[in-house]
């Protein structure tokens, strides 16, 4: 039946996020008439969107350069990571996520005691060079050159073998419908794994990553303590972290 079918077109692109009007006539077996018929009725009632040759998920950002994101939106980066940084004590040992936010962390935990960072970024890794006081732990893996990042599953399976007193992760989105997401498939599982692992979880992310929509969710909200941002999230978003008793801490 036609709404039984709509419902599995509804729910492969809530999944997929982005695709081709090739690739809805091929999962589902119909024609190109029909896939634009049944996603005009989508678009009508769903937070689905026309693009060009196929159809995306609202809200859906796709991954940019590192490059790119690290200038965006500087200030207000450094200063979520100082309030990170803060959390931190000596002789604790942490995860670091790879992100434009989380590595200026560095900048303002050189001076602790004995501590431990296991992290997957190459920034981290290079920033803590000058510092004996800091313990880097590097997690196995391959390159990826747009993350500046080492992922694939021997990063998450040594990531497990470790005790991690602090989780300080980075998003490409969070919404109230994708949760905790992110662009690179590679790193989803380093995130899941580091938020198992860890007694406490620190979600760092700047206002624009709000209702953002990215390629795969890495974690519900019930799985975060805190998210440390620079503005208040929407309304509608603040209602979702304070029902997963996820607490919100606004830098300034």
């Amino acid at each position: 039946m036609r709404s039984q079918r709509l419902d599995s077109i509804k729910e492969y692109i809530y999944q997929q996020k982005t695709v081709t009007l090739d690739q809805l006539c091929d999962e589902f077996n119909v024609s190109k008439n029909t896939i634009r018929r049944d996603i005009d009725e989508l678009v009508a009632s769903e937070k689905i969107k026309k693009i060009y040759g196929g159809v995306t998920v609202e809200g859906y950002k796709p991954m940019i350069s590192f490059d790119e994101r690290n200038i965006s939106n500087l200030q207000s980066k450094q200063l979520i990571a100082k309030s990170a940084a803060a959390l931190i004590n000596d002789n604790e040992i942490i995860f670091i996520d790879s992100g434009t936010t989380t590595m200026h962390m560095i900048d303002y935990i050189k001076d602790k005691k004995n501590l431990t960072i296991l992290t997957n970024s190459i920034e981290v890794i290079m920033r803590s060079i000058p510092y004996p006081n800091i313990n880097v732990i590097s997690l196995s893996g391959s390159l990826n050159r747009k993350t500046l990042s080492f992922t694939g599953t021997s990063c998450a399976a040594v990531l497990s073998n470790f005790n991690i007193s602090k989780a300080f992760i980075a998003a490409t989105g969070i919404s109230t419908n994708g949760g905790a997401s992110n662009s690179s498939p590679a790193e989803t599982e380093i995130k899941r794994t580091a938020l198992l692992k860890s007694q406490k979880n620190y979600l760092l992310v700047d206002h624009t990553k709000f209702g953002i929509i990215s390629l795969m969710t890495f974690s519900n909200f019930d799985n975060i303590d805190s998210v440390i941002t620079d503005k208040m999230p929407p309304e509608d978003l603040q209602e979702v972290l304070e029902r997963n008793n996820c607490s919100i801490s606004v830098v300034g």
